[in-house]
């Protein structure tokens, strides 16, 4: 069973040891952040813990991802958001490729593309098929 609480998964699927769990090819995990130069492009993925468009923020939209390893904080320009919006709104799980930003010891994702990949968290609940002997 998932509990959430306070922003964060308690039993990650990514920590629950399922074979099938997806992983996208050349996705960066949160702990791997550091390894690439400031600017570079990478990519993400992660279950959505968080959504935040503050009225301040001129249309910005924050997202927080977590992986297996952490959680990755990604910045969504507002003209992003209108080509991305169905994902950014309704995705749990995304796929985010950006670019590094690297400011007073922050590290930011700011967003290119985002895609969803909830379809995939189906197969975590599906039973697996018994082989046959």
């Amino acid at each position: 069973m998932q509990i959430v609480t306070a922003n964060t998964v308690s039993h990650s699927p990514f920590s629950l040891g399922h074979g099938d769990w997806p992983r996208p090819p050349a996705a960066l995990t949160a702990s791997r952040l550091t390894v690439p130069p400031n600017g570079a492009r990478i990519t993400v993925a992660g279950l959505v813990i968080l959504r935040q468009r503050p009225g301040t923020a001129n249309g910005v939209i924050f997202v927080t991802l977590e992986d297996e390893t952490g959680v990755v904080n990604v910045i969504v320009w507002r003209s992003l958001y209108e080509h991305f919006r169905r994902a950014v709104i309704a995705g749990r799980l995304l796929r985010v490729t950006g670019r590094i930003q690297r400011e007073n010891n922050v590290t930011h994702v700011i967003a290119e593309r985002i895609e969803d990949l909830s379809p995939l968290l189906d197969s975590l609940v599906t039973p697996p098929v018994a082989s046959e002997k």
